[in-house]
């Protein structure tokens, strides 16, 4: 079997209620638009970017098969763990507790307007 058959995680979906509301978030934090379109009818898939990044995530919109409300398990990197914990809760963002350990990134979650939580660490230890 070759090896590195994957190069990259290209995007991951997270499921929302109001696609034109939770993209007017992600841009309030930073993402860009890569990609807004119907890909059939009722099926709008919104793609959002990180300057630098490598995956991006996919806006689309919830259903009996895709509820909000999940841990998204994805993990967002940033150079400032306080100042993006302050621009969460600017966003009017639930952000949970700054975790300042010892010898590991200071780090803390957040959920959307959805229920779904993502994670925030800085790229290296404070």
């Amino acid at each position: 079997m070759p090896t590195n058959i994957f190069k990259s995680v290209r995007n991951v979906a997270v499921p929302v209620t109001d696609q034109d509301r939770s993209k007017s978030l992600l841009e309030q934090l930073g993402f860009t638009v890569s990609m807004d379109t119907e890909l059939r009818p009722g099926f709008r898939w919104i793609e959002m970017d990180l300057p630098g990044g490598e995956a991006s995530l996919a806006l689309v919109r919830t259903g009996p098969d895709l509820p909000t409300g999940i841990d998204t398990g994805i993990r967002l990197a940033t150079d400032d763990a306080r100042a993006a914990h302050a621009a969460v809760e600017a966003a009017d963002l639930e952000a949970g507790e700054l975790l300042d350990w010892p010898n590991v990134p200071l780090m803390f979650s957040f959920v959307d307007l959805d229920g779904n939580r993502f994670y925030v660490s800085e790229t290296s230890v404070s």
